[in-house]
C-alpha cells in the first residue's frame, strides 16, 4: 500500500486505524485532507463496500476534493460513497422519508432571505412592530432553538425562554416561532436548520427508519468536528450507535463558530460519549515557517479550555512577523497596499499570493481605496452570493414554485413580476380567500374566478395556467431546457433584456450566467440525475466556501477571518488588531467568548506560509465617530522575538516603542489596563479642527488631540518630509510627522 507509506506516523496510525471510535486531533497544517482521504481508501481496500461509509463535511468544496482524491486511489468505487455536507447528506435521506413526517418528497429548501421575508409577513399579519421584532433577530432565535432541538411547543412550555422574552420586551417570539414553523410546513418548505432538526426528529419517532440508517452506515466520519452544533453532533451519535465506528476530525483551536451554534464541548467531551476512545494527535505543521508556528502556539497556549498538543514543523525558520502601526484606519489601508506593491516589486510575487483578513467586513473599504490607487487587483469574499442577486432569486423562485406550488414566499416574488396586473391588494385577497375557503393558495389561483369574479379571476388562472405549461416542461425536459423556456415564458427574461441601464445589463449577464450554469451541470456526466429539482436541490445547499469563482484569477483575496478557515497563501495580513475591534467589543463578556476571540485569531495566524504582517491603527471612525484605539492584547501574547518593527516606520511618533506594547502582558479577560495618565487623559474638545501646519514654526503653541497642548521647538524639512519636535506638557518631547499629525496651532 504505497499510499499509506507518504504519512508520517502519527497519520499513519490514524488511517490505518478503522475500527471503533476514534478521534483525530489534527492542528493547523497537518495535512488532515490526506489522512482522511487515505483513511477512507484504506477501508475500501480492506474490502468495505463504499456504500457502508458515511463522510460528514462541513463544504461541498472539501467533499469534492475528498471524493477526487479517494477515487486516485481506489477508483470509480470512490463515486458510492455517502459523502457530502451535514445538510446535503441529511436533504437526501429527508426527500426519501419526507412522507413519514408529513412532507412532500419535493419539499422547498428556504435560505436566509426566504426565512426572513417569510417572518416579515408573519409580523405584518400578526400587527407586530418589525423594529422591535427584527426579522434577523427573531429568525437567530428561532435558529438556535433548532440547533438545540428545541420545538416551538417545547420553547412555549420553557418558563425560563418565556422569561427572557419578557426581559427583552419580545413576549411574542414563541408565538412567532409557531406561526413561521406552521407556515413552512403548510408551504411544503424546510429551513436549513430543519434539514438538521427533521432528521433528528425522523431518527427518534422512527425506529425503524434509524435501525435502517444504522446498518447502512457502518463507518462514520465527521470532518471539522470543533464546527459541530448539538443537532450535527446527537444525530451521528444515534447513527454510530450500533457499530460505533465513528472517526471525528478536528482541532479544538479553530473552533469559532460559537456564533452559528457550533459547541466547542462536543469535541472537549468527546471521551466520555466513548470511554473506549482512541485519540491520534497530528502535531506537525507542513503550512507555515517555524516562526509564524511558534507565534500561533504561544497564543493559543494562553487558553485554558483546549486539548493540550505540541504543534511543531521543520520548515525554514523564515522572516519575523511584520508589525504596523498605522495613525488612522485609511493610513493603515495605505501601508497594507505599499506593502503588497513593493513585495510585488522586489520579489516578484503575484496578486493571489496575499490575503488581507479583518474581524469585520466593514473593515474593507481603506484597503479597497489604497488598492484601487496602486491599481492592485483583488476580490472580496462574503459581499453578496451570486444567488442571493435579485435577478436571480427572481428566476429561481419562478422554478421553484413550478415545482412546489405550495412555496408561498415564491409565489409573493412572482405573482406579479413582470407585471401583470395583479396589485398587492388583489395578492392580500388571495391569501385571505385561501384562509377562509381551507384551501391552497394554489387552489384558490387555479379557480380564482369563483371566488374574485370574471376579470381579476382571469388574471389569476392565466397566471395558473402559466405555471401548470412550465409544470409540464420539467416534467418532460432537462433542467436546462426547462429553465430557458421558464426564463423566456415567464416574460423575465425580456424584462431584463429591455433595461440597457448598466445595472440593467449586468443583471441580465447574471441570468444568462445562471442558464449557463445550468448546461453545464446537465453537461456533467457524474450528474445521474438532469431534472430542474435535483439542481435546484444542490444549490439550495451550496455554502460561503463554495464560491465558484476562478480561485486561480489573480488577484489579492480579502476576507472575514471567519471566512479564512481552511485557506492557505503564502502572505497574510490580518489588520485592525486593536482593542473592541480584536478582540470583538462583544465578545468580552465571559472567558469563553474571549477563548473563541483568541482561537479565531489563531486560524488567522496559521493562515500563512510564508509571511505574517500585523497592523493596528492609533484612531478608527467606528459608527461615524473617530475613536483613539488600543493595541490588541492578542499582540502580547506572541513572544517579542519573532516580533520586527520595520525601520522606516519608527520615525513617526505613531510607531513609538512597540515592543513595550508587545510584551505587556494583560488580563485575559478585562479590557486592557489604561495608559499612564500622562498618555491618556487628554481629550479634545468638541469644536477641534486641525489647522493647516505648513506654516509651523519654532515656539508656536499647538494643540493634539491625543497629547493635548505643547510648544514647537524645531521643524525639519527633509524632501517632501516636515517632521516637528514638540514639548508637550502631558506626555513630553515627541517628534511627529506633519502630514501625520493632527494639531490646532494657537496663538502664543
Amino acid at each position: 500500500m504505497s499510499y499509506l507509506d507518504s504519512l508520517n506516523p502519527s497519520q499513519r496510525e490514524a488511517a490505518e486505524s478503522t475500527e471503533g471510535p476514534l478521534m483525530i486531533i489534527a492542528g493547523a497544517g497537518s495535512g488532515k485532507t490526506r489522512v482522511l482521504t487515505y483513511r477512507i481508501a484504506h477501508l475500501l481496500e480492506k474490502g468495505v463496500d463504499p456504500f457502508h461509509v458515511l463522510a460528514l463535511t462541513f463544504t461541498n468544496k472539501a467533499a469534492k476534493e475528498m471524493q477526487h482524491r479517494i477515487s486516485k486511489v481506489v477508483g470509480n468505487e470512490a463515486k458510492n460513497l455517502w459523502m457530502g455536507t451535514f445538510h446535503s447528506v441529511f436533504s437526501k435521506i429527508l426527500r426519501v422519508e419526507a412522507s413519514k413526517i408529513g412532507f412532500p418528497s419535493n419539499f422547498t429548501i428556504y435560505d436566509t432571505d426566504d426565512s426572513r421575508s417569510l417572518i416579515k409577513t408573519i409580523l405584518k399579519e400578526q400587527g407586530l412592530d418589525d423594529k422591535v421584532y427584527k426579522p434577523s433577530t427573531v429568525h437567530n432565535r428561532i435558529s438556535g432553538a433548532k440547533n438545540r432541538l428545541i420545538s416551538y411547543q417545547e420553547y412555549l412550555n420553557n418558563a425560563a425562554f418565556l422569561e427572557d422574552d419578557k426581559a427583552a420586551l419580545k413576549p411574542h417570539m414563541g408565538k412567532i416561532y409557531q406561526w413561521y414553523q406552521e407556515r413552512l410546513f403548510k408551504a411544503g418548505a424546510m429551513d436549513f436548520d430543519d434539514l438538521l432538526f427533521f432528521t433528528f426528529k425522523l431518527f427518534k419517532d422512527h425506529i425503524d427508519v434509524l435501525n435502517k440508517y444504522q446498518h447502512r452506515f457502518q463507518y462514520i466520519m465527521v470532518d471539522e468536528f470543533q464546527d459541530t452544533n448539538i443537532a450535527q453532533y446527537y444525530i451521528t451519535r444515534k447513527l454510530a450507535a450500533a457499530n460505533r465506528n465513528i472517526c471525528v476530525v478536528g482541532d479544538d483551536a479553530q473552533s469559532i463558530y460559537a456564533f452559528r451554534g457550533a459547541d466547542i464541548q462536543n469535541i472537549l467531551n468527546f471521551e466520555k460519549d466513548y470511554p473506549e476512545l482512541k485519540v491520534v494527535k497530528l502535531e506537525q505543521n507542513y503550512r507555515s515557517t517555524q516562526t509564524i508556528v511558534e507565534a500561533a502556539n504561544g497564543v493559543i497556549k494562553n487558553n485554558r479550555a483546549q486539548l493540550r498538543k505540541n504543534v511543531w514543523t521543520q520548515n525554514e525558520h523564515g522572516e519575523k512577523i511584520q508589525l504596523i502601526r498605522a495613525a488612522s484606519d485609511n493610513e493603515e489601508g495605505r501601508l497594507i497596499a505599499t506593502a503588497i506593491f513593493e513585495s510585488k516589486m522586489g520579489q516578484q510575487a503575484k496578486n493571489k499570493d496575499f490575503a488581507i483578513l479583518y474581524r469585520t467586513n466593514s473593515q474593507s473599504r481603506a484597503f479597497e481605496e489604497s488598492l484601487r490607487k496602486l491599481n492592485i487587483k483583488y476580490r472580496i469574499i462574503g459581499g453578496i452570493s451570486f444567488y442571493q442577486r435579485k435577478e436571480i432569486k427572481d428566476i429561481l423562485a419562478y422554478l421553484r414554485y413550478a415545482i412546489n406550488p405550495n412555496d408561498e414566499q415564491s409565489l409573493r416574488r412572482i405573482l406579479n413580476y413582470p407585471k401583470r396586473g395583479i396589485g398587492d391588494t388583489t395578492e392580500n385577497k388571495l391569501f385571505v380567500a385561501a384562509d377562509e375557503q381551507g384551501a391552497s393558495v394554489w387552489d384558490i389561483l387555479c379557480n380564482a374566478t369563483a371566488v374574485f369574479g370574471p376579470k381579476t379571476g382571469t388574471l389569476l388562472e392565466s397566471f395558473a395556467l402559466l405555471i401548470k405549461n412550465f409544470q409540464q416542461w420539467i416534467a418532460h425536459q432537462d433542467a436546462f431546457d426547462a429553465a430557458s423556456e421558464i426564463a423566456k415564458k415567464s416574460g423575465l427574461l425580456k424584462e431584463l433584456y429591455d433595461d440597457k441601464t448598466v445595472e440593467g445589463v449586468a443583471r441580465y449577464e447574471n441570468v444568462q450566467e445562471l442558464l449557463n450554469g445550468i448546461k453545464e451541470y446537465v453537461d456533467d456526466p457524474e450528474k445521474q440525475d438532469k431534472s430542474l429539482g435535483a439542481f435546484l436541490q444542490e444549490i439550495s445547499l451550496l455554502t460561503d466556501a463554495d464560491d465558484t469563482k476562478d480561485k486561480d484569477e489573480d488577484v489579492v483575496t480579502m476576507m472575514t477571518i471567519h471566512g479564512s478557515k481552511g485557506l492557505e497563501f503564502p502572505q497574510v495580513f490580518i489588520v485592525g488588531m486593536e482593542e473592541d475591534l480584536f478582540p470583538s467589543t462583544m465578545m468580552l463578556n465571559s472567558r469563553a467568548d474571549l477563548e473563541e476571540e483568541r482561537r479565531l485569531f489563531y486560524v488567522a495566524i496559521t493562515r500563512a506560509e510564508k509571511k505574517l504582517t500585523l497592523s493596528f491603527a492609533n484612531s478608527r471612525y467606528r459608527f461615524g465617530i473617530l475613536k483613539n484605539c488600543e493595541p490588541s492584547r492578542f499582540l502580547s501574547e506572541i513572544d517579542s522575538t519573532f516580533i520586527e518593527m520595520p525601520t522606516k516606520m519608527m520615525t513617526s511618533s505613531h510607531f513609538e516603542d512597540t515592543s513595550r506594547t508587545i510584551v505587556r502582558k494583560t488580563s485575559p479577560i478585562k479590557p486592557l489596563a489604561p495608559k499612564s495618565t500622562s498618555q491618556s487623559t487628554y481629550i479634545p474638545p468638541a469644536d477641534f479642527k486641525p489647522s493647516d501646519t505648513s506654516q509651523l514654526s519654532n515656539g508656536m503653541r499647538v494643540e493634539h488631540p491625543k497629547f493635548g497642548f505643547g510648544q514647537v521647538k524645531k521643524v525639519e524639512i527633509n524632501g517632501m518630509d516636515r517632521k516637528a519636535t514638540i514639548d508637550f506638557e502631558l506626555v513630553g518631547e515627541k517628534t511627529l510627522i506633519l502630514s501625520f499629525a493632527k494639531l490646532r496651532i494657537h496663538e502664543s
